[in-house]
C-alpha cells in the first residue's frame, strides 16, 4: 500500500467526523450529546476507553467516537484502532490536530500479505490534516516502521545474505548512496569472525559484510551497525526446534539499521553516514565453526567459542571493529542478540547499553517522547571474568547463566574503540501479540528513539 494515499490535506473537502472522547472528559461530553446519540454509545458500550470506538448514525451522515487515553498529549496510537476497522472512506478528527496520532493511522492499515491467497482487500481509510511538515516526517518514519517488519517478516527461504544486499542497494539508489560488499577470502582475511560464522552455509548464502557510505566528508561521521544473522540454527550447538521457530527475525538488527539509514539519507541530515551490516546464516555443515575453536578477530584478539549459538556478537565484534577504523563521532549498533534481555525486560522493551550517559540520556528522553520506550541496562565491568578464557584472550560465551544480556554487551564493548561514544540496542524486533497499529510479527523497537536522538544532535 502506497502510505502517501492515506494522507491528504485538509482543503475541507467531504469527509467523515472522528470525534476523539477520553475516560476524564467522558460524562461531561455525554451531557452534550442528543438523546439517540446516548442511546447509540450506550448500545456499544462506549465508555471513552482508550481504543474504544463507536459509530454514530446521523440523519443524512454518520461519524464515530474513538477513545484516547489523554486528549490533552495523543500518542502515536491512539488513531491505530480507527484505522483499522472504520470501512473506506475519508476523515477528519474534530476540533483538533492528529499531530503524532497520525503514525498509528498510518501503521494501523499495514498488513503483511506477501504469502496469502489474495482476498478481497480492505479500501484504504484515508485521514485529513493541516500539517504538512509533520505529514513528511510521519510518513518517512512510517516507511521506515513498514520497511523494518517486511524484512523481519520475510522468511528466510526468501531473506538471505543476498536478499538482504539487495534491500541495501535499493534504499541506496534514490540517496547516491555508496554500497560495498566483502565476501569471499577476502572476508575471511579482513573479518573472520564473520567468515567463520557464515561459512557452513551454502554457496548462495555465503557470508558478507554490506557496507553503505552517504553523505558530505565535511559533516561529522556517524556509524550504524546491524546484526544481520537471517537465520539462526544455533550452529553445532544446535537450537531445539522451538527456538528455530522464529529465526528468521535474527537479522531484526540490520532491519533496525537500515531503518535509521533510510530516516538518515531522506531527511538528509547532516551527517557523513556509515552503514555496516554483517550478512549470515549460522548453518550446519562439515565446515561450521565449532566449540572450543579460537578465532581470530578484526581486531586482532582471539576469541575461544564457547558456544556456536553465540554468534551474533562474532559478526558485531569485527563489524564494530570496522566502524571504529574510520573515527566516527558516534556509533549505534541494533541487534536481536540475547534471550537474557527478553527475561529482563519482556517483548516491548529494548535494552540499552551506553559507554556514554549524555548519550544514554539522550536516547531514553527520546524514547520517552516519542513513545517508543528503552531501559538502560549496566555495563558491568566485573561481569568480564564471566566470559574469560583459558587459550584465548576472550571467550565468546559465559561459563554462568546469569547476566547474559551485560556479559553480551561487554564483549561487544571489547571492540569498540576507546573514546568513541557507543550506543547497543538489544532489541526483539517482533511483537508476539497484538496491539493497535502493532500487528503480531516483525516491529520497530527502538527505531524512533534513536532517529529522535540523532535529529535533536545533528538537525540543529
Amino acid at each position: 500500500m502506497n502510505l502517501a494515499s492515506l494522507l491528504q490535506p485538509d482543503k475541507g473537502q467531504r469527509a467523515t467526523p472522528l470525534i476523539l472522547v477520553d475516560k476524564k472528559g467522558f460524562e461531561d461530553w455525554l451531557k452534550q450529546q442528543p438523546h439517540p446519540v446516548r442511546q447509540m454509545l450506550a448500545a456499544q458500550g462506549f465508555k471513552g476507553e482508550a481504543a474504544q470506538l463507536a459509530i454514530l448514525a446521523g440523519k443524512d451522515e454518520w461519524s464515530a467516537a474513538l477513545g484516547v487515553a489523554n486528549l490533552d498529549a495523543l500518542g502515536p496510537w491512539c488513531l491505530a484502532e480507527a484505522a483499522e476497522s472504520l470501512p473506506e472512506g475519508r476523515y477528519r478528527v474534530e476540533g483538533l490536530s492528529p499531530g503524532p496520532a497520525v503514525l498509528g493511522w498510518l501503521l494501523g492499515q499495514y498488513r503483511f500479505g506477501h504469502y496469502k491467497k489474495e482476498t478481497e482487500a480492505k479500501g484504504p481509510r484515508v485521514l485529513l490534516t493541516d500539517d504538512p511538515a509533520l505529514t513528511e516526517e510521519t510518513l518517512l518514519l512510517a516507511e521506515a516502521t513498514t520497511l523494518v517488519r517486511d524484512l523481519v517478516n520475510i522468511p528466510a527461504q526468501d531473506m538471505g545474505p543476498q536478499e538482504l544486499e539487495s534491500a541495501i542497494s535499493a534504499a541506496a539508489k534514490p540517496c547516491s548512496a555508496v554500497v560495498s560488499t566483502t565476501s569471499g577470502d577476502r572476508l575471511a582475511q579482513e573479518c573472520p569472525m564473520i567468515h567463520a560464522v557464515g561459512r557452513a552455509a551454502s554457496p548462495d548464502r555465503a557470508p558478507r559484510l554490506i557496507e553503505l557510505e552517504w553523505g558530505d566528508q565535511r559533516h561529522p561521521r556517524i556509524a550504524i551497525v546491524g546484526k544481520g544473522v537471517c537465520f539462526d540454527s544455533g550452529g553445532l550447538d544446535i537450537k531445539p526446534a522451538s527456538g528455530m521457530r522464529l529465526m528468521k527475525k535474527d537479522m531484526g538488527g540490520a532491519a533496525h539499521a537500515l531503518g535509521l539509514a533510510i530516516l538518515i539519507m531522506r531527511s538528509r541530515l547532516p551527517v557523513r553516514l556509515h552503514l555496516l551490516i554483517p550478512a549470515v546464516e549460522n548453518s550446519i555443515s562439515g565446515n561450521a565453526f565449532r566449540p572450543g575453536d579460537v578465532l581470530k578477530s578484526r581486531k586482532g584478539l582471539t576469541v575461544e567459542i564457547g558456544n556456536t549459538d553465540a554468534e551474533g556478537r562474532l559478526i558485531l565484534a569485527d563489524s564494530l571493529t570496522k566502524a571504529g577504523e574510520g573515527n566516527p563521532e558516534l556509533i549505534i549498533d541494533f541487534a536481536t542478540l540475547t534471550g537474557a534481555a527478553r527475561v529482563a525486560l519482556g517483548p516491548d522493551l529494548p535494552a540499552l547499553f551506553v559507554n556514554d550517559d549524555s548519550l544514554a540520556e539522550a536516547l531514553l528522553a527520546s524514547g520517552q517522547a516519542v513513545s517508543d520506550p528503552i531501559w538502560r541496562m549496566p555495563l558491568w565491568k566485573s561481569y568480564e571474568d564471566m566470559f574469560s578464557s583459558d587459550i584465548a584472550d576472550i571467550g565468546n560465551a559465559s561459563d554462568q547463566p546469569m547476566a547474559g544480556a551485560v556479559t553480551a554487551a561487554l564483549f561487544l564493548q571489547k571492540f569498540v574503540a576507546d573514546g568513541t561514544p557507543w550506543a547497543h540496542f538489544d532489541t526483539f524486533a517482533w511483537r508476539s501479540s497484538v496491539k493497535p497499529g502493532r500487528p503480531k510479527g516483525g516491529e520497530a523497537l527502538g527505531l524512533r528513539a534513536a532517529w529522535h536522538m540523532l535529529k535533536g544532535r545533528y538537525a540543529g
